[in-house]
């Protein structure tokens, strides 16, 4: 795990510096920065407006006794979208603003739960009741 994190880490930025510097080579500095600015402020308007509407089905949910399955899921993953919209880059705001798009986030959501289900019946995963 700590291999995984470490890649993460080190590659992404290094990938992200990149494509940023390439980026600007072929259009320039300024508009580069226009574009990861722009990217930066259309994800926080995303994140705002998405985290609302998973807080407000969070809440129905709750208040007709259902168990918040998706949304809470949903609520992660917006989450996840609003912190990778902070770090500057291409990638990461692509990556950010697709987790933030209903339909994208949908798809992803699905995937996730896929992979939990499997390492759940693998025995990877254990939930205890208290």
């Amino acid at each position: 795990m700590f291999l995984k994190l470490f890649l993460l880490f080190t590659i992404i930025p290094v990938v992200e510096l990149y494509i940023l510097f390439r980026l600007a080579s072929h259009i320039g500095f300024f508009p580069t920065l226009f574009i990861v600015i722009a990217t930066g402020f259309a994800g926080a308007y995303l994140a705002k407006q998405q985290g609302l509407v998973v807080i407000q089905r969070l809440q129905q949910e709750m208040q007709e006794g259902r168990p918040p399955g998706n949304s809470m899921v949903d609520g992660v993953l917006v989450l996840v979208a609003g912190i990778v919209l902070l770090t500057p880059g291409i990638l990461t705001d692509a990556f950010g603003i697709l987790l933030l798009i209903p339909v994208t986030r949908m798809l992803i959501r699905e995937y996730i739960k896929k992979i939990i289900k499997k390492k759940m019946q693998s025995g990877q995963i254990n939930i205890q009741r208290f």
